[in-house]
C-alpha cells in the first residue's frame, strides 16, 4: 500500500499502536481482522493529507547483473513491480495490494475501505490494466522459482 518499506513499517507500528489504545473497541467487534485492517488504511489515506517530502534517488543505477542470478532477477522484478505499483493512484494501489497481494475477496476489500464491491471490481481492473501496460513488468516471471507463471500482458 505505500510503496516503501520503510513507510510500510511505519504505518504498521502506528496502526498496532491505535489497535492497542482502541482494543476494547478491536476485540468487541465482529471481525477484529477487518477492524485492524480498517486501521491500516485510514492511517496509510492520512499519509497523503500530510506534506510529503520528495526522496531524490542516485543519478546513476547500479551495474546490471548477470541473468544467471536468479535472487538478483527476483529482486529486481520485485522493485520493478514496487514502481509499478507506486505510479498507481492511491486508490488503485490500496485495492490492487488488498485484493491480489493480501489474497481477500472483493467483499472484504470493499467492506475494509466503505467502498462498493463494484468499485473494488473496476478500481482492480483499472490497475491491473495499468500493471499490465507497464514495459518494466513485461516478461517477469512471479513465483519461487522460473517456472512460475509468465506475466499476461
Amino acid at each position: 500500500m505505500t510503496g516503501d518499506h520503510g513507510d510500510a513499517e511505519d504505518l504498521v507500528q502506528t496502526a498496532l499502536t491505535k489497535a492497542y489504545v482502541a482494543w476494547h473497541r478491536v476485540q468487541g467487534s465482529d471481525s477484529p481482522d477487518a477492524y485492524v485492517r480498517r486501521i491500516l488504511v485510514n492511517t496509510n489515506a492520512a499519509r497523503f493529507r500530510r506534506k510529503r517530502i520528495t526522496q531524490l534517488f542516485g543519478v546513476s543505477a547500479p551495474e546490471p547483473r548477470t541473468a544467471a542470478d536468479s535472487t538478483t532477477r527476483q529482486v529486481e522484478q520485485r522493485d520493478a513491480l514496487m514502481r509499478a505499483l507506486a505510479q498507481l493512484p492511491a486508490r488503485q494501489r490500496t485495492v490492487v495490494v488488498l485484493r491480489y497481494w493480501d489474497d481477500l475477496p472483493e467483499a472484504e476489500v470493499a467492506r475494509s475501505l466503505g467502498i462498493s464491491v463494484g468499485t473494488v471490481k473496476s478500481q482492480a481492473s483499472k490497475g491491473l490494466a495499468k500493471l499490465r501496460a507497464d514495459p518494466a513488468l513485461h516478461g517477469a516471471r512471479w513465483g519461487a522459482d522460473d517456472s512460475a507463471e509468465v506475466i499476461a500482458v
